[in-house]
């Protein structure tokens, strides 16, 4: 299977004021626009997605509604283990029913996506040392299910270079 984990665009920063519920924080209007960019680079480098799972935290959700508007992505499904301040080995849990798919994308946060690739990659969740950044996507292989240490990493781009690609 092909696994893409996509990092939310660029968010308002932490205000407690504004945002009392950290988790309620959306994407800034320049993240957004940025995104909507990098998205049509996607487009370009990812020929289909069969289903995308996406943290339901506003910041999150608009970026897979991104995905699904510029890249053509289908509509994401929301999946609460994907919200910030889960266990990345949760993350392997909602991706069992969908092994039978060629690609599956993945939206949520960090340092969630990275702990999930680590596990992937190594079998442990701070084995490797990867950020994806603010809008950037890592594409992971799985070769053997769900296996831990056993998946391959074929991609990790930035959103500059995912800009760069949308012509």
């Amino acid at each position: 299977m092909d696994l893409y984990l996509v990092r939310h665009a660029v968010a308002f920063s932490r205000d407690p004021t504004r945002w009392p519920d950290d988790g309620e924080r959306p994407l800034t209007p320049e993240g957004e626009a940025r995104f909507r960019k990098a998205a049509r680079g996607i487009r370009r480098i990812v020929a289909s997605i069969d289903v995308v799972l996406s943290s339901p935290l506003p910041r999150a959700w608009r970026t897979a509604e991104l995905l699904e508007e510029e890249a053509g992505w289908p509509a994401p499904k929301p999946e609460p283990v994907l919200e910030a301040g889960r266990s990345p080995a949760e993350g392997i849990e909602v991706m069992e029913p969908h092994l039978e798919v060629a690609s599956l994308a993945l939206v949520g946060h960090e340092p969630y996506l990275s702990e999930l690739a680590s596990i992937l990659l190594t079998g442990r969740p701070t084995s490797l040392t990867m950020e994806v950044k603010k809008g950037g996507v890592a594409h992971l292989w799985l070769d053997d299910g769900l296996r831990r240490g056993t998946a391959s990493l074929r991609w990790l781009v930035t959103p500059k270079v995912l800009r760069a690609l949308s012509g």
